[in-house]
């Protein structure tokens, strides 16, 4: 298993293996809770929606079963935070799983890994079974009579709409990986019917430093609606791209710096899905309240042409949109259009907004979050750069 050492106020700061595990089951389920409240940790995959509430609806439901998913499908272009994650800190999201089964009552964990990390299958398997020898995993875990917990490793579809929670669940039940109505959603009616809490590798991980150091402390990083610190996937035009620990609320601009960005264009916040920010906007902070994202920065020069940026981008949607709801499988494909559009010169301004007015339409009648947040580059970019997208063909407008 692959082990660096990084620097970090709070993922990266010291823990030991089966440190939170241990602590938990001398608590109450209560307390734990009341612990993850304290702290404000909210989901690291982007939505933000608070831990503490998720993991309560789930402890308090009344079923035969109840599960734990931890959601290692990452698939934002961009983003490899997660890989860290699990190659160089298993313990954190592990413990983490342990943690979240006991408070929940739930006696199986599954990790749903991205197919493309298929390689990294043999050293989990090989770090869960030393946690079954040392008793932090499997039957009375560490003494605690009756509580009996296991983790398996399922593998993802390789679809990108599968890191959406119910699409998920979907594939982990054998069925094509399409987005469910909601509600009800997945803490009532989850893997096979049953609640379940579906949490990401980075927020698991977060958990395990919480139960140790305690919700305070954790609340004391970051600021007062985004606590604790983030994890980015640092890539494009930089001295020093890779995976930093930064507090959230740290500006773009700050984190240019540290990684050693010139020049810098254009900053793209959240991967694909996410926003194109401007130079004029580089003060924003990286936090919920501000510039939210899953973790993905995507760094881009003074010679990169935005246009063939965003044009990607769409081709990604394109291909990847499972085709399942109107908005985002004929959206889409109208805004790649309208892309080539302008790069051949040939459209209107009034069609140019109108395709703006489809991305917005999209981003609230969509059915998942892959057709509600692939309109946000296209309406990002012909918003704040303007002057470049529209005098890409030398300002030519063929009608």
């Amino acid at each position: 298993m692959e082990k660096i050492k990084r620097n970090g106020t709070v993922l990266f700061s010291e823990y030991s293996r089966g440190e939170a595990v241990k602590k938990a089951l001398t608590q109450s389920r209560e307390d734990i809770l009341l612990e993850l409240r304290e702290s404000k940790l909210k989901g690291r995959g982007g939505a933000g929606f608070p831990t503490a509430t998720k993991w309560m609806i789930v402890a308090a439901a009344q079923a035969e079963e109840k599960f734990i998913i931890c959601n290692a499908d990452e698939g934002e272009p961009g983003t490899f935070k997660d890989r860290v994650l699990l190659l160089e800190y298993p313990e954190l999201v592990f413990d983490g799983m342990v943690v979240a089964g006991y408070t929940i009552g739930a006696k199986m964990g599954i990790v749903y890994l991205r197919a493309e990390y298929s390689y990294m299958r043999a050293s989990l398997e090989g770090f869960l079974e030393s946690m079954r020898n040392d008793n932090i995993l499997g039957k009375n875990i560490c003494g605690k009579e009756g509580f009996d917990f296991d983790i398996m490793i399922r593998m993802g579809s390789g679809a990108y709409v599968c890191g959406e929670e119910t699409a998920l669940i979907e594939s982990l039940e054998g069925n094509r990986g399409e987005a469910r109505n909601r509600p009800p959603y997945p803490v009532n009616t989850g893997f096979l019917g049953r609640p379940t809490v579906v949490n990401n590798v980075e927020t698991l991980a977060a958990v395990s430093h919480i139960i140790v150091k305690s919700g305070a402390w954790f609340q004391k990083h970051g600021t007062d609606k985004s606590t604790g610190s983030k994890l980015f996937s640092v890539s494009g035009d930089c001295a020093k791209p890779g995976v930093y620990e930064l507090p959230w609320g740290t500006k773009i601009s700050e984190l240019l710096e540290i990684v050693g960005a010139k020049d810098t264009k254009a900053v793209q916040v959240g991967g694909a899905s996410g926003f194109c920010i401007p130079k004029s906007q580089f003060d924003r902070k990286l936090s919920y309240e501000d510039a939210a994202t899953g973790g993905s920065i995507i760094i881009f020069n003074e010679s990169r042409d935005i246009l063939k940026i965003l044009k990607n981008f769409m081709e990604f949607f394109v291909e990847e949109s499972c085709g399942q709801c109107t908005p985002c499988r004929i959206g889409n494909s109208k805004l790649l259009e309208g892309v080539e559009m302008l790069e051949n010169g040939k459209y209107t301004f009034a069609y140019m907004n109108k395709l703006k007015d489809l991305g917005r339409t999209m981003q609230v009648a969509s059915k998942c979050g892959l057709g509600q947040s692939s309109p946000n580059s296209f309406i990002s970019i012909l918003e704040n750069f303007k002057s470049e997208i529209f005098n890409s063909n030398g300002g030519k407008n063929g009608f």
